[in-house]
């Protein structure tokens, strides 16, 4: 079965997509932007529901944006359609330290 995995990038700050499916590492997870555009992404690493994917070039240092929100730092550089978790992804919350 061709399942057409479908992924949300909810406001035009965000630099990550939720994925709505399991999108195995090399398969395709096509997301829809705010204003109804859609774009192919070819996923590295397998990606469960509800995780993300980087829809541009992270650099490490760099905030991670979702919602419109910063929810984490780049703990190194993440490429595009990179699944983006606590492997890559650090907490920012509290820590005061964080100088990116």
């Amino acid at each position: 079965m061709n399942e057409k995995i479908i992924g949300l990038k909810i406001n035009e700050k965000d630099n990550v997509a939720v994925i709505f499916g399991f999108v195995p590492n090399g398969g395709t997870a096509y997301v829809n932007d705010p204003i109804g555009n859609t774009k192919a992404y070819m996923v590295h690493g397998d990606v469960k529901y509800g995780h993300k994917i980087a829809l541009i070039p992270i650099k490490k240092g760099s905030k991670i944006i979702k919602y419109g929100e910063v929810i984490g730092g780049a703990t190194q550089d993440i490429p595009v359609g990179m699944h983006v978790h606590v492997e890559n992804v650090e907490s920012l919350r509290a820590r005061g330290d964080w100088k990116g």
